[in-house]
């Protein structure tokens, strides 16, 4: 694993139950800004649940196939409104 992707997870890993924000968001938080795409490839790979990688969306809101129905079980358990195949609210906390 990359320093990259170290800091990527730590910063998802934190992210709090209701918490959603943007690939943008984690790469800057994670002092990485403008490597939104870099979080994508990143969490892609994760396989461990604990890590909260449903809880990160594009910065319009939408989810992100192919996992897009699980991401929006996974929101919708824990309150956030989704319609669609986009964040309603909490509104996404961007860059």
């Amino acid at each position: 694993m990359t320093d990259l992707e170290r800091d990527i997870i730590a910063v998802v890993a934190a992210l709090r139950e209701g918490q959603i924000v943007s690939y943008g968001w984690v790469a800057a938080e994670a002092g990485h800004p403008g490597r939104a795409r870099a979080v994508g490839a990143a969490l892609q790979a994760i396989t461990d649940d604990h890590v909260p990688w449903w809880r990160v969306v594009r910065t319009d809101g939408h989810l992100v196939a192919p996992h897009a129905a699980a991401q929006r079980r996974r929101l919708v358990a824990e309150g956030v409104l989704v319609r669609g195949d986009r964040v309603i609210e909490p509104p996404v906390q961007r860059p």
